[in-house]
């Protein structure tokens, strides 16, 4: 089968040699697997880190997230059947979705939006996974709750920021604040239903004084956190929930002490690569989220299309991740 791949780690992304065509034998399923023809991809940061930083001693496929139609099952699949369209994001131990077929564990895939394209559904699962976790499991919002309290998401305008702004305005009745730099990119958290958006190049406690905020009980760092942490430290109410995506150098938690704050880590990868007791909590988030899409409640974050899926494009789309300048998720499609 076509899949694009990287073999040696580090390269800058103009290389050809960084992301390029091979020619790789198809996969068999396993126990529990699913092997999915692959009709659409998204790229996502952890794409463009995993090529910058992990080496590998055979061509290695990336990505991870997905759409596409099973073609087989593993025997001791329940929850599919062959010609079931799917949307994942996959295990980051295993080979990823920059190829014509892939693998994945039936336990975190879900249903696809019956109302999405697929380019549109492939911008969702990893975003809404990790969004999902963060908000509900880790900083532990109930849904419908939250009233009186507020929620800063810094980096709003991101994949997951995309997502998880909709999720809290949407599922909670917290007041949301994101944070942006340019003014496409704090229209697009308006857009997605931020009741606030405050300038994460300037101080965050001066935009959160500005709109009489000056402490909110929840945070969702999802970008440059060693930047942002001492203002996140003095932002977060006594009590408060920090959550963390992104990988900093170090975090000292002492400064959190005295407000009996809490932080939490979220790692979308985690049920899969523990192969958790509630792995199965992924294939019905996909799920719910599939039916939130097809309610209305929820919709796409897709911010471009870059084409069909093959190495120029792939380069492009990590070049443009790299630059931090991406607004939504960039979408493949086809071979």
């Amino acid at each position: 089968m076509k899949a694009i791949v990287y073999s040696q780690h580090g390269l800058p992304i103009a290389d050809p040699k960084s992301l390029y065509e091979a020619e790789i034998a198809r996969p068999e399923p396993g126990l529990r697997d699913l092997l999915v023809k692959i009709q659409a991809i998204s790229v996502n940061p952890v794409d463009t880190k995993v090529r910058a930083g992990s080496p590998t001693d055979t061509p290695r496929i990336l990505g991870w997230d997905a759409v596409g139609i099973v073609e087989a099952i593993g025997p001791d699949v329940t929850l599919f059947q062959p010609g079931d369209t799917v949307y994942y994001a996959g295990s980051i131990t295993r080979p990823g979705a920059y190829a014509e077929y892939g693998l994945v564990d039936e336990r975190i895939a879900g249903r696809k939006p019956t109302t999405l394209s697929d380019a549109d559904a492939a911008a969702l699962p990893l975003t809404s996974l990790t969004a999902w976790e963060l908000l509900f499991d880790r900083l532990g919002v109930p849904e419908g709750g939250g009233e009186g309290a507020s929620l800063l998401i810094v980096g709003a305008a991101g994949g997951v920021g995309s997502i998880l702004t909709q999720l809290a305005r949407k599922l909670t009745k917290l007041r949301v604040i994101g944070t942006a730099s340019r003014p496409e990119t704090e229209a697009w958290i308006r857009e997605l239903g931020a009741h606030d958006v405050i300038d994460h190049t300037r101080p965050l406690l001066e935009g959160l004084r500005a709109m009489g905020a000056p402490q909110v009980e929840y945070v969702a760092s999802l970008t440059h956190t060693d930047d942002h942490y001492p203002q996140i430290v003095e932002a977060l109410a006594p009590q408060g929930r920090l959550g963390v995506i992104d990988d900093p150098k170090t975090l000292d938690v002492v400064p959190l002490k005295r407000k009996a704050a809490s932080l939490h880590w979220e790692l979308m990868f985690t049920r899969s690569l523990f192969e958790t007791p509630d792995m199965v909590r992924q294939h019905e988030i996909l799920n719910r989220v599939a039916a939130l899409v097809d309610e209305g409640v929820l919709r796409t974050t897709i911010g471009e299309h870059f084409g069909t899926i093959n190495a120029e494009n792939l380069r492009r789309a990590h070049a443009l991740i790299e630059s931090s300048r991406a607004r939504g998720k960039i979408v493949l499609e086809g071979f």
